[in-house]
């Protein structure tokens, strides 16, 4: 079983935890280790794995210390959550990276396959290709949105790196990509050749200041995400020292966990993969508050997904001087949606025309006349 690859978190980590407080989560949650063994996986709903594979990274990785993370995490109070949450250790790296490559897809998939969200903590964001390879069995298209200062594309070379992975996944054939989406680029970072791609591809890109501006409007877009990948190379910190192998300009602490608690809240969520992580003792507390807030946000999902628009939605329908658009509304978690109404967007096996996760001032955009233009990037991809 692809489960087997795993190895068992260190029982004096565990062991530490035994010393705290009844109420905190390293009491809560099943820790897979050599004493207690492998956890039961039946009602488990999120799965924490740290990986050390580095070595097609572009930029020096050191091996991140999964055992410090887990002491800051296990010592979290959990909120009034009904999400059950598994640690299952440790993936260790194989001969080659390709192995370490198949072994992580498998055992996403199984995870996946059993209702299970995994969480993948430490190595470089090139792993990001495993966890696609993971859907290649999938009837469905993928969404990747990437939190990240750069695109990771590459024009020139054909390794697998934390620069280049999105070319390994976009250049795949048969490719399962449907969308991607980058929340956090910095201009100075991106060549010209990567802008012209993404919009030659019509894939999505939010640059810092929007991110940071409106954080919220990133709920839309991670609501249509299979797997979100954040790389902590996007966060701020050069300047204060927190983070000396961050960036003078980046996300800060507070927005990179309200980002990882709207992927959280997403219904279409599948995996969650944190990237390039930093060893020191700021970063190891910042780390477990951001898988915190994502367990938070999978335990608030609104389960609204699949879209089911015949009950508990309003339905809005705007005349544009072109088109028509079509909106919807949840009464119950006040969310919208629009329509895609064009000939090759529509869903042959069900006769209907599939529903694109936006915000009200889209639909406010619409009655102005004016087009959202992830409904228009959405129209020329499909």
């Amino acid at each position: 079983m692809s489960l087997d690859f795993l190895t068992p978190v260190d029982d004096t980590v565990l062991g530490v935890a035994t010393l705290l407080p009844n109420q905190v989560l390293g009491k809560s949650i099943q820790v897979y280790t050599e004493k207690l063994g492998f956890p039961d996986l039946e009602r488990v709903k999120i799965a924490i794995i740290g990986v050390q594979e580095s070595r097609n990274s572009y930029y020096p990785v050191m091996e991140y210390d999964m055992d410090a993370f887990r002491r800051e995490f296990y010592q979290l109070y959990p909120g009034n959550w009904d999400v059950s949450v598994a640690d299952l250790g440790n993936l260790p790296s194989g001969e080659t990276t390709e192995d370490t490559y198949h072994a992580l897809s498998e055992i996403a998939k199984h995870l996946r396959q059993v209702g299970i969200i995994p969480v993948i903590l430490g190595g470089s964001q090139d792993l990001t290709v495993a966890l696609y390879r993971s859907f290649e069995q999938s009837n469905h298209w993928v969404n990747i949105v990437s939190v990240d200062n750069r695109f990771d594309f590459s024009q020139e070379e054909e390794l697998i790196s934390g620069r280049s992975y999105m070319s390994e996944i976009i250049m795949q054939n048969p490719g399962r990509l449907y969308n991607f989406t980058n929340l956090g680029y910095q201009s100075y970072l991106i060549a010209q050749e990567e802008l012209d791609l993404m919009d030659k591809l019509f894939f999505e890109a939010y640059r810092l200041g929007y991110v940071l501006d409106y954080p919220q409007k990133t709920e839309p877009i991670f609501r249509e995400a299979d797997i979100a990948s954040f790389d902590m190379k996007v966060l701020s910190g050069l300047a204060d020292g927190t983070f000396p192998q961050g960036m003078p300009n980046g996300i800060d602490s507070r927005t990179i966990c309200a980002l990882s608690r709207y992927a959280g809240i997403s219904d279409r969520i599948s995996v969650l993969g944190c990237f390039d992580l930093v060893n020191s003792t700021i970063f190891h507390k910042l780390l477990a508050q951001i898988i915190w807030y994502f367990v938070e946000g999978v335990d608030n999902c609104f389960d609204e997904y699949p879209i089911a628009t015949s009950q508990g939605f309003m339905r809005y329908a705007v005349q544009m001087s072109d088109r028509e658009l079509v909106f919807f509304k949840s009464n119950k978690s006040q969310r919208w949606w629009m329509e895609m109404l064009t000939e090759n967007y529509l869903d042959n096996k069900s006769k209907r025309s599939p529903l694109l996760s936006c915000t009200h001032q889209d639909y406010l955009d619409a009655c102005n006349d004016v087009l959202p233009d992830r409904w228009w990037k959405a129209s020329k991809r499909s």
